[in-house]
């Protein structure tokens, strides 16, 4: 017999279709959360339709090198700071346009179809960094988690005192103790001496104060 989960060419649910020929026990689609799961699947698509075929938009975001028209209720919605542009008489609500001056614009749109719940995976790993100055600076808490955790999984030496910097930069504390262990106790701060040369001439002070003690504390477990 097939469950509940099983559609047949109807595209009903094998058990309603049960139910109506066989006159058997309903059970309900609800318990399941399939009417739920296709609402939500349809409306997050409706909404990226409306972003990607610019929809009654009514704004216009300017990145360093294009424009993209957007919604005002969406960008409001996934973020605090837009919000309070949108919602007092600041020079974006009266022009209806916002400028991000600091990102380009496949970073823009890639930020855009993140709060449109329209990104695809790669687009994203591709634009993290700027996603995550995006996130923080427009208060999108779900947007630098996400960037955060990604971030920790492929430090290696082309980009660890980077991301360190960034961890810094935007109190990312996981990513801080991740790029620390790296270059002290796996020994990395060696092959990339030329670089961390460089890079302690112009990090900040304290970020500087933490790299040293944790070099000077891993000296005392020998």
């Amino acid at each position: 017999m097939k469950t509940c989960s099983e559609e047949d060419l109807t595209g009903f649910p094998s058990c309603l279709c049960h139910v109506l020929t066989q006159g058997a026990e309903p059970c309900s689609i609800w318990s399941e959360g399939f009417t739920q799961r296709q609402s939500t699947e349809t409306a997050l698509s409706s909404l990226g339709r409306m972003f990607s075929e610019s929809i009654h938009t009514d704004i216009v975001i300017n990145s360093s090198d294009g424009s993209i028209a957007a919604h005002r209720a969406v960008l409001a919605s996934r973020s605090p700071v837009f919000q309070s542009m949108f919602l007092h008489n600041l020079k974006e609500k009266e022009i209806s346009a916002v400028n991000i001056s600091d990102m380009s614009i496949e970073a823009c749109q890639a930020f855009l179809n993140y709060l449109y719940g329209n990104i695809e995976n790669e687009q994203f790993l591709t634009h993290r960094l700027p996603l995550l100055r995006a996130a923080d600076k427009y208060d999108i808490s779900d947007l630098k988690e996400a960037c955060h955790e990604s971030l920790l999984e492929d430090i290696d030496s082309t980009n660890v005192l980077e991301r360190l910097q960034n961890a810094s930069l935007y109190q990312l504390p996981k990513l801080k103790t991740s790029c620390m262990q790296y270059l002290v106790k796996f020994g990395k701060i060696y092959d990339i001496r030329d670089d961390f040369n460089e890079f302690i001439q112009c990090a900040d002070r304290e970020l500087i104060a933490e790299i040293f003690n944790e070099v000077l504390a891993a000296w005392k477990g020998f």
